[in-house]
């Protein structure tokens, strides 16, 4: 004879939290109230009643200013309004699934919609969804949905919402779904069963296909347990329902070969422990050994304080269901997933991933286990950090708050203290600038008894650019480029990091134009790309440029005149021996006073002004020493004879301060 017991039998997660909400509750407040059981249990309730809990159906029964749970199945909202009215004080054990539900409903009655029930009349889950809504439909079958939507006027043509109570068949969920799908163009349809209902439901299904005989555990008013029969006895005929080990029949059981056993959500691990621990008195498994050992195993205990593995089965907004593998229901509630404020435990994990976890309470009576991925990797995290201290290899943190005197990183779970001097920031930065960033550094401080741990960003960036430097020293050569960051300014130019290495751009290297201060070209933080124009190993220094060739304005000028051509130049400067205009960008040539007009003028203001744009022809260009020669004048028509012969023998004159028209403009002006 074999015996199969579900992994899934027994309480679940939600049923686990309420029963323990009510025993915490009511050891803090005394006397408390359920409107109604809160759960379909009598042996649970039974032992809540010891505690102070106490079942009623009405709420005129519980006095005011009394404590309430609100039950797992939920209430209408007209129950809290009365509760307020009340004074009443509650704690609300509303399953996180059935709070789906009732936002559902909320959001779909706001929009005009009609709101379909697939579910148990009367069942309190049920109800409480009704109170959600204005107005909701009822249907316990395929039959019935069928029925009213012969009997509905344009049906067909009807907003509707449809959900589905936590318990739900799901055999009688998808067909009902199934025809709403074909039948209505405007239907909204929500899968609102239970994971775990549906997990136990197939697991049923499973070991009943391969079972003579099924045994079924839980309290016949449960609606989960009701449905759980349902599956069973369609495909094992020798399926029986019992609320307890008294209602077990010896006989039937000792004639079987295959047992398959299951429990409602609402049975607790005591009940399903007591009903095999009987049915271990007739039978023995293939391999001889004694049931009730085997049974033992299948309820091991796990104690606080443990490191254990497990499947997670469900993700809610405010925990995570594991399954370990034991009977107790194992969650995390979210707070114990990580520090850090905007975890969201939909980013990092899924269903069905495996996860280690920590063991922080165990409670066989509710079965079910407190769990924390936190403190397992703070235990873990503790141990890495030790290890990095010993080692002094850096490590990676998130900065997650500033403080005085410093900022704090969240190191494998750990908290680590960075000063500011040690925050790799200039005197003058702002440490808010590193929050929410990735950082690497070194643990300098271990102090586990006090939890404290000190760490230095400033001793890996130093470390990484002591590295940077010798690579760049090793290969470093004239003409070599970079991209490198701007770090500093001073009067006469910038300094750049180019990985690990500073060198220097002189102001003059910066720009082809004449500019009077390295920010007008470049700021700190800036990238730029930069080559190598001289360097000294010995002394450590590199000096590097900006400009490039081909952005050199001189090269533009040669490749696009030559002597003889006529080009739309600029007024810039005047000076007493001429002007001078600006052909391109960078590039200028000298207006001789001789060569602006053809008449005879004291000053060139006397015929142009500063910013007007003139036309003029290139006389001369000396390719060496970069300068050019402009002229008016060989553009205009020749003066009238009379005028000319006024000029006869008139000496012409270079300029009217003497000087030479070939000095650069650089030095007439500094002159």
């Amino acid at each position: 004879m074999t015996i199969a017991i579900a992994k899934t039998a027994g309480f679940c997660f939600g049923v686990s939290r309420a029963v323990a909400l009510a025993k915490e509750t009511s050891l803090k407040h005394g006397t408390i109230y359920t409107l109604g059981p809160i759960i379909h249990n009598k042996n649970v309730i039974e032992q809540l009643e010891k505690y102070g809990v106490r079942s009623v159906d009405d709420l005129e029964n519980i006095p005011d200013g009394s404590f309430v749970i609100i039950r797992t199945h939920g209430v209408s909202k007209e129950v809290y309004d009365k509760l307020h009215a009340k004074g009443c004080l509650y704690s609300d054990a509303t399953c996180p699934f059935v709070e789906k539900i009732h936002d559902i409903v909320k959001r779909e009655a706001t929009e005009g919609r009609l709101i379909l029930i697939i579910g148990t009349r009367g069942h309190p889950e049920v109800t409480g969804i009704e109170g959600w809504c204005d107005k909701a439909v009822v249907i316990e079958s395929l039959d019935a949905l069928e029925k009213w939507f012969r009997e509905t006027k344009n049906a067909e043509n009807l907003p509707v919402s449809v959900v589905v109570q936590t318990t739900s068949n799901r055999n009688i969920w998808n067909s009902c779904a199934g025809f709403l799908k074909k039948s209505c163009t405007n239907a909204r349809i929500f899968d609102t069963i239970c994971n775990a209902t549906v997990m136990r439901q197939q697991e049923a299904r499973e070991l009943a296909m391969k079972s003579d005989m099924m045994i079924v555990i839980g309290d016949k008013n449960s609606s989960n347990t009701k449905h759980l029969c349902e599956i069973c006895r369609d495909l094992c005929k020798s399926t029986v329902l019992v609320e307890s080990a008294d209602e077990l029949d010896k006989a039937s059981i000792s004639s079987a070969m295959k047992i398959g056993i299951t429990a409602g959500a609402s049975t607790p691990a005591w009940i399903i422990k007591e009903v095999v621990a009987t049915m271990s008195e007739e039978v023995r498994t293939e391999s001889n050994e004694n049931f009730a050992e085997l049974l033992e195993q299948s309820f091991k205990t796990l104690n606080t304080g443990d490191k254990v593995e497990g499947v997670i089965t469900n993700i809610t907004p405010m925990e995570i269901h594991v399954d370990l593998g034991v009977k107790q229901a194992g969650y995390i509630p979210i707070s114990e997933m990580s520090d850090d404020p905007t975890y969201k435990p939909e980013e990092h994990v899924k269903v069905g991933d495996k996860i280690e976890t920590f063991v922080i309470r165990v409670n066989d009576l509710e079965g079910m286990i407190m769990l924390s991925r936190k403190r397992l990797d703070a235990i873990k995290g503790w141990e890495k950090i030790e290890a990095a201290r010993e080692d002094k290899t850096p490590v990676e943190g998130i900065i997650v708050e500033e403080n005085k005197g410093g900022i704090v990183a969240i190191c494998n779970g750990v908290r680590v203290f960075i000063p500011a001097s040690q925050s790799g920031l200039p005197k003058d930065a702002k440490l808010s600038d590193l929050l929410k960033t990735k950082q690497r550094l070194r643990i300098t401080e271990v102090n586990r008894a006090r939890r404290r741990v000190v760490g230095s960003i400033r001793s890996v960036q130093m470390d990484e650019r002591r590295i940077s430097s010798d690579k760049v020293w090793e290969t470093i050569e004239i003409g070599k480029e970079y991209k490198g960051v701007v770090k500093s300014l001073t009067s006469y130019g910038a300094f750049v990091d180019i990985g690990g290495v500073d060198g220097m751009v002189h102001v003059s290297e910066l720009s082809w134009n004449r500019i009077k201060h390295p920010s007008e070209v470049v700021h700190v933080g800036d990238e730029i790309d930069v080559h190598v124009i001289a360097l000294d190993k010995e002394k450590k220094k590199i000096s590097l440029g900006y400009r490039l060739s081909q952005n050199n304005p001189w090269k533009q000028f040669e490749d696009k005149y030559k002597v003889g051509d006529t080009a739309s130049a600029k007024v810039i400067k005047f000076m007493p021996f001429g002007a001078f205009a600006e052909i391109i960008t960078g590039v200028d040539g000298l207006i001789h006073i001789s060569q602006i007009a053809t008449r005879r003028i004291e000053k060139a203001e006397d015929a142009l002004k500063l910013g007007e744009t003139v036309e003029v022809k290139i006389t001369d260009i000396d390719y060496e020493k970069k300068k050019i020669s402009l002229s008016i004048k060989a553009l205009l028509a020749p003066p009238a004879q009379e005028d000319a012969a006024a000029d006869i023998g008139a000496p012409e004159i270079v300029a009217s301060s003497g000087e030479d028209v070939d000095i650069k403009p650089e030095i007439a002006e500094e002159e």
